[in-house]
This record gives structure tokens, C-alpha cells and sequence, in this order.
């Protein structure tokens, strides 16, 4: 039905055409057709697509009836023009199909986009006044009253305002969805209300414009999501205002030169195009500011948001800074919520699912890996956008400006989780090596010690009766005294090995690899931590080439500069190609850590393993 109502419409006006050139040229238009050819024309087409695509939305029908309208109100006009040579012949058709285009168009259309529906039912008041103001002018034909013609007039033109009004109304109400399929019906209705205010010879301007009031309903009903609508307005709002600006700054310099310069008038307009260049790029980023403040309030300007952030930053730890920086970024773009995922842990500003662990949150709407001097920290959720006087959940120079940020702040906080990680580890390893020192003193060395006791006791109670026993009872706690002072040995090489105090570094590092080592740098007054470390890290290493590796030739190297640079390599078997870390690799890697050191095992050339340490001093 929609086709065959677009398919009469477009009929109608291609016989309009025909009767409009029999007609004399208007005096207010220079095209050869009126604004009513185009809204009839192009109404009812857009109208048809909306129905064919969206069969239960009344907008659709509304373009439709009301296009249709247009068609026949012009044509019935000019008709009775050409027949009897005035339009008043064919009142009641003229003003009946008139009315319908307001009523349709004017009233219903405004009060019913996007969604089909009025706000609430106190604005059914809008349509009765207009319905009343229609009848008041029916009743005034029919009487002959003309006086109570503009009345009726007023009451139909307020009722329109007010249906205009309604989306203002509307689109501060709305979500984001709704205002993007607003903000296409009021960037395109000035093209038509601008001339129509205007009126006299500007009227005709919009002939050419009425065309993009239906495709941009058709646009935001069906296609909104395919174009950035806040882009395009900024853009053409900067656009605009650098012209008028540009403008008028060449045409006032232009001018005080003609005025102060007259002889050199010329050199007068080329120093006005090179001031008004001069000032472009300044005068661009100020608009640019100005026109992000309307559309995304102080909120969205992202200069604002990084000075926001960064004080932010500098008044907070790193995981508060974090959530700061989430925060902003929440506020600047205004969505339900934003999450970081670091390590499978999920830091969360507002409603987000981010995680097993994030609840029943809606799902993140954009993914973007945070990336901190060319190494991934993290991912960072931005969910779906909330309610503002415009969404900007997409706007990328907002999100490109806070990510390093957020970047920076993400890579805090890892490294205050792995400090904290290592601290843990440190205060277990110490507890463990008090426990176990308490246990071998307590179970070894302690028995050891009692036991000696009590054979001293015994001895000297047999030594008058039974020196022979006495003896033998010495010659045990002789061995036991033996034994006690290996415990303690081995106590004592588990704390620290003695050979480090014995041999110096280097000394005791020869002794393991029982052959001459490369040494390089003063190695005799280096931290106590980082020999120890270096000298389990050679044993650990020495132990894996000669178990493990089968190794023929084993060479060590220390070498001390701004660091201890530890390196073992060997002619051994290699590592397999599916080898997973033992106990030993991890140790060698945990103990290089702890001191902020490295720790990394490799293939050597030709065949055989390298591992090589740093260690800072």
C-alpha cells in the first residue's frame, strides 16, 4: 500500500509538472516547481522505504499520507489556476489536502519521532488543539466568517511549535540510541525552517533542501549506527564557524587598510589573507573546544579529561590511581562502566562484566589492549554508553587521549603487585628457614647435645668403679662431638657457604668447577646477596652440565661493571625442544629476581647451553 500511495504521489506531481509549465513563472521562486513538488516527491518515496523496512512504525505512513498531501494540494491549486484563474475555485480540496500536510507532517511527525509513540499522554493536547484549530477553520468557511480564519491559523502554527518542542523534550529524556536518531531530524529541519522563517524570496532555498528531512528520518530510523552523527556535526559546526570567522577577520583588516592604507590597498588585502591565515589554526582548535563543550559538556573535552587525570595521578597510590584514571575515563565518555584486566584480575569503575568474577554487569562494548613502550599490560573494557546530552562513547580522540594514561597507571600497578608478590615470597622463604632452622637444631642438634650430656653424667659416675667403661663412654662423645660439629657445618653452609668467606667469589667458583674460571672487574667487595646468588646460580648450573647435559667442557665467566654478569656455558646435549622448567631453572630465575636481576637459559652456537645472569649491585 505504501508503494501505490508513493507511486500516485510521484504521478501527481509529474502532472503538476505539465500544468506548471502552462502557468505563468512565479515571481517568488526562480526553479520551475514549488517546495510542495519536492515534499511530494521525495516524502512519499522515503516513506515507502521506511514502511517496506519497518512495516509497524507509524513514521513510515506518516511520510507517506503526508507527501501524498503535498502532491495533491499543489496540483489541485494549480489546476483551478489554470482552469478558472484562481486557486479559490478549488478552496475546499486546497484547503482539505493542506491541512492534511500539516496535520500529518507538522503535528504528528515531530510528536511521534523516532519511536513511534508520544512522551506521555498530556501531549495528545498538542494534536487536539491543532484538530480544533483545523475545525475553527472549517466552521469559519462555512459561515463566512473570514475573522475567525486567523485564529484558527494561530492555534494550528502553536500546536506545530509545540510539536517541535516536544523534541527538545525528547531528546533530553532520550538514550543515546534515541538522540543520534534525533540529532539527524535537527541537523537536516534547518535547511527547511531557516527559509520558511526567512520568508519572501528566500522561500524557494528550500525546494532544494526538503529532500534531506525524509532521508535523514529514513537514516536514523534504519542506518543510524553506520555514521558518526557527532563527527559530522562537530565538523560542520568548526567548518561554519571558521568561515564566518575567517571571513570577517579579512574583510575588517581588509577594510582598516583601505581606510589607514589607502595608496597600498593591495598590500592591504595580502596582509589580510596572511593574518587570517596566521590565526586558522588557533581559531580551529578553539571552535573545536567550544563545539565539544555542547555537545559532550565540560565532561568530554579531552585536554579537560587528561589535566583531570593527570592531578588525579599525582594525589593517589597506583592502585587508587588506577581506579581514578577509570573513573575519568567513565565520566569523559559517559558509559555504564570501564574495567582493566591485569593478569585475570579485573579493576572495575561502574557496571562492566570484565571477568568471571564481575557479576551480571552488561557485557564491555569495546576491547582495547593497553600497551606501555611496546609491551601488552592489559585489556581495557569500555562498557555500553549511558545517558547524556549526547553519547560519546565513541569518540576516539577522548579514548586515544586517557589510554596512555591509563596504560601507565596499569603498568603501576603491576609492578606494585609483583613488589608486593616478592615481598610475600621473601617473608615465607624467611619463616620457612627459621622453621626449618628451629627444626634441625631442635631435632639434631639439640639431641645431639642432650645426649652428650648424659653420657659426661654417666661417665663421671663410673669412672672410679669401671675405668674401661668410662673410656668407651668418652670415645662416644668424642664421635657425637664429631657429629654435632658436622650439624653445625651444614647449618652453617645452608645460611651462607663457607668457602665464600674462605676463597673470595672467584676462589669459590673455581673450586665448583674444579677449573680456572674468566674473571673481569674488582670481584673482592661485592654485596653479600649478590654473592650468594651468583655462587647458587654457578652450582645450580655446573649441577645441570654434568648431570644432565653430559657436558665434556664446562667454561665460567664473572664479570663486575655496573653489574655481576654471571655466565656458564657448555658442550653438552642442549635443551630438548619440548624441556619444561625443573626445580633448578626456577631457582636459578627466582634467586637473579629477587636482587631486580635476570636470569636467562639458551641454546649456545654450535651446540651445548648458555646460562647467563645479571645481577645489580
Amino acid at each position: 500500500m505504501a508503494i501505490g500511495i508513493a507511486t500516485v504521489a510521484v504521478v501527481l506531481e509529474l502532472i503538476d509538472i505539465w500544468v506548471t509549465a502552462q502557468l505563468p513563472q512565479p515571481a517568488y521562486t526562480p526553479l520551475p516547481l514549488a517546495p510542495e513538488d519536492m515534499a511530494g516527491t521525495a516524502f512519499p518515496v522515503f516513506g515507502a522505504i521506511l514502511v517496506y523496512s519497518r512495516p509497524r512504525l507509524v513514521i513510515g505512513w506518516l511520510l507517506c499520507v503526508g507527501g501524498l498531501s503535498a502532491a495533491a494540494n499543489i496540483l489541485s491549486a494549480n489546476v483551478f489556476q489554470l482552469l478558472y484563474g484562481s486557486a479559490s475555485h478549488g478552496r475546499v480540496i486546497v484547503n482539505l489536502t493542506w491541512q492534511v500536510l500539516e496535520l500529518t507532517l507538522g503535528v504528528l511527525l515531530p510528536l511521534l519521532y523516532p519511536v513511534g509513540s508520544l512522551l506521555s499522554k498530556r501531549w495528545r493536547r498538542v494534536i487536539w488543539l491543532a484538530v480544533s484549530g483545523m475545525a475553527l477553520d472549517w466552521a469559519a468557511l462555512a459561515i463566512g466568517q473570514k475573522g475567525l480564519r486567523d485564529p484558527a491559523h494561530w492555534m494550528v502554527a502553536a500546536a506545530m511549535a509545540l510539536a517541535f518542542a516536544s523534541i527538545v523534550v525528547r531528546f533530553k529524556r532520550g538514550g543515546p540510541v534515541e538522540r543520534r536518531q534525533l540529532m539527524w531530524l535537527l541537523v537536516a529541519l534547518p535547511g527547511l525552517l531557516v527559509p520558511w522563517m526567512l520568508g519572501g524570496s528566500a522561500w524557494w532555498v528550500a525546494t532544494l533542501t526538503i529532500p534531506l528531512v525524509p532521508a535523514a528520518i529514513a537514516v536514523a530510523v534504519l542506518r543510524y549506527r553506520l555514521f558518526g552523527i557527532d563527527t559530522l556535526i562537530s565538523r560542520a559546526l568548526v567548518g561554519t564557524g571558521l568561515a564566518i570567522v575567517t571571513t570577517g577577520v579579512y574583510v575588517a583588516v581588509s577594510a582598516a587598510g583601505s581606510v589607514f592604507l589607502s595608496e597600498v590597498d593591495r598590500v592591504a588585502g595580502i596582509g589580510a589573507a596572511v593574518f587570517a591565515g596566521a590565526f586558522f589554526q588557533p581559531m580551529r582548535r578553539g571552535l573545536q573546544r567550544g563545539v565539544d563543550r555542547l555537545l559532550y559538556g565540560s565532561t568530554g573535552v579531552p585536554s579537560a579529561l587528561a589535566r583531570r587525570l593527570r592531578y588525579r595521578l599525582q594525589h593517589a597510590d597506583p592502585v587508587h590511581g588506577l581506579l581514578a584514571t577509570l573513573d575519568v575515563l567513565r565520566e569523559g565518555l559517559s558509559v555504564t562502566g570501564v574495567a582493566v584486566e591485569l593478569d585475570g584480575t579485573v579493576t572495575t569503575s561502574g557496571a562492566v562484566a570484565a571477568g568471571p568474577d564481575a557479576g551480571p554487569a552488561p557485557p564491555a562494548a569495546k576491547t582495547i589492549v593497553l600497551v606501555w613502550h611496546g609491551e601488552p599490560v592489559g585489556l581495557l573494557l569500555i562498557g555500553p554508553t549511558d545517558r547524556r546530552r549526547f553519547a560519546a562513547a565513541h569518540d576516539e580522540r577522548v579514548i586515544a587521549t586517557l589510554t596512555p594514561y591509563i596504560a601507565d597507571a596499569a603498568h603501576a600497578v603491576r609492578l606494585t603487585t609483583a613488589l608486593q608478590r616478592s615481598r610475600e615470597r621473601i617473608l615465607t622463604t624467611r619463616e620457612e628457614e627459621r622453621r626449618r632452622l628451629r627444626r634441625d637444631l631442635h631435632d639434631g642438634l639439640g639431641q645431639s647435645l642432650t645426649g652428650m650430656a648424659m653420657s659426661i653424667n654417666a661417665a663421671r659416675l663410673t669412672m672410679r668403679a669401671a675405668p674401661e667403661d668410662a673410656d668407651r663412654l668418652l670415645a662416644d662423645l668424642r664421635a657425637g662431638m664429631d657429629a654435632v660439629s658436622g650439624d653445625i657445618r651444614q647449618l652453617v653452609y645452608g645460611l651462607r657457604p663457607p668457602a665464600l668467606d674462605e676463597l673470595g667469589l672467584a676462589g669459590a667458583v673455581e673450586e665448583l668447577a674444579r677449573a680456572p674460571i674468566e674473571t673481569s672487574g674488582d670481584l673482592d667487595r661485592l654485596p653479600a646477596a649478590a654473592e650468594v646468588a651468583a655462587y647458587r646460580i654457578v652450582q645450580e648450573a655446573l649441577t645441570n652440565a654434568r648431570k644432565h647435559a653430559r657436558a665434556t667442557r664446562i667454561a665460567v665467566a664473572l664479570r663486575r661493571d655496573d653489574r655481576l654478569r654471571v655466565t656458564v656455558t657448555d658442550d653438552g646435549v642442549g635443551l630438548p625442544a619440548d624441556a619444561r622448567p625443573g626445580v633448578g631453572l626456577a631457582s636459578m630465575r627466582e634467586r637473579a629476581a629477587e636482587l631486580g636481576g635476570t636470569c636467562v637459559v639458551r641454546e649456545a652456537e654450535g651446540g651445548g647451553t648458555v646460562v647467563h645472569a645479571e645481577l645489580p649491585l
